[in-house]
C-alpha cells in the first residue's frame, strides 16, 4: 500500500464521519415520513438563519471533499499499484 491509497483512505473515513454528522445537525424541513408521524408542526418564521446557511456550505463543502477522495481512491487503485 502506498502513502497515497492510506491517506485517501483516511481521509475517505474522517469525511465520511464528519459528512454523516453534518447531516444529521440539520434542521427537519418537512414533507416526509417526519409530517406523518407529527413532526410536522414546525413554524417557519422566515427564511434560513446565518448558522444555518453555513452549515449547508460546511455540508456541500465536505460532501465534495467526500466525493473527490472516492474518485481519487478509484484512481490510485486503478493506476498505481
Amino acid at each position: 500500500m502506498t502513502a497515497v491509497k492510506i491517506g485517501l483512505q483516511v481521509l475517505l473515513v474522517v469525511s465520511g464521519l464528519l459528512l454523516t454528522l453534518l447531516v444529521l445537525l440539520h434542521k427537519g424541513k418537512g414533507g416526509g415520513l417526519s409530517d406523518m408521524f407529527g413532526g410536522g408542526m414546525s413554524s417557519t418564521m422566515s427564511g434560513s438563519s446565518v448558522a444555518e446557511r453555513n452549515l449547508d456550505r460546511f455540508t456541500v463543502a465536505l460532501g465534495l471533499v467526500w466525493g473527490a477522495t472516492v474518485i481519487g481512491l478509484d484512481l490510485v487503485a486503478r493506476y498505481i499499484q
